[in-house]
């Protein structure tokens, strides 16, 4: 497919944000809309950014406009919301659903979020049980091409500082070179090749709900650099 208009949420995240630069790039879109809380500024001319009151769902509506892809790249942490789990809940589960459901009322085809490798709406930890629950609703919603990414620890740069990602970068890769079997989908991967994977599938639209992890996901990233 040529001259796609795709949606990216979530552009100034440290996926986000590859993602749009990516796309800028890439001569199958035509249009990058950017739906963001507060103006930011993105050079290209191909991009076009809408601020938008998640809250509203006729803004979101409104914002969204049509197109083919969706990329949904938000996430919060604890000490944004400062421990309140519906403030968590509000970002990481109302947030993607109520995008998701009004894009297939929009037209569009593909939708890709960012999830994380142990997502399990049975699971008895906040965060992992949470992007399950996520990941469930989204399949409901039939989206005609829906991808779910599960990465692990993310090695990238991001714009605000995380003190304990940093050690984790640090460490963590020099554990994971043993990391073999149902253990492999627990290695570290660089974001860029999320990034680049979201938008291999959201350009073949394969039909179905897919979810990939570590091994995959570098596999779709190969593919959309040849």
């Amino acid at each position: 497919m040529s001259g796609q208009t795709a949606v990216v949420v979530g552009a100034t995240g440290m996926i986000g944000n590859l993602v749009v630069q990516e796309l800028i790039t890439d001569e199958a879109f035509r249009t990058i809309r950017v739906l963001v809380r507060k103006v930011v500024v993105f050079a290209s001319p191909k991009v076009e950014v809408k601020v938008v009151n998640f809250d509203d769902a006729e803004d979101i509506a409104q914002k969204l406009g049509s197109g083919d892809s969706i990329f949904c790249c938000v996430g919060t942490t604890q000490s944004k919301v400062k421990g309140d789990p519906e403030a968590y809940r509000k970002v990481d589960f109302h947030l993607p659903l109520n995008v998701a459901k009004q894009g297939l009322k929009n037209g569009f085809d593909s939708f890709s979020l960012v999830s994380a490798v142990g997502a399990n709406a049975r699971s008895k930890n906040f965060y992992l049980k949470l992007k399950g629950e996520t990941e469930e609703a989204l399949k409901a919603v039939h989206m005609p091409s829906m991808h779910i990414f599960q990465p692990s620890l993310l090695m990238g740069r991001r714009t605000e500082f995380r003190i304990t990602e940093k050690f984790a970068q640090a460490l963590f890769p020099v554990f994971a070179i043993f990391f073999a079997g149902a253990l492999k989908k627990y290695k570290p991967v660089k974001a860029i090749e999320v990034a680049q994977a979201m938008i291999s599938c959201a350009k073949t639209a394969i039909p179905g709900f897919h979810v990939y992890s570590f091994e995959n996901i570098r596999k779709l990233a190969r593919h959309k650099t040849r």
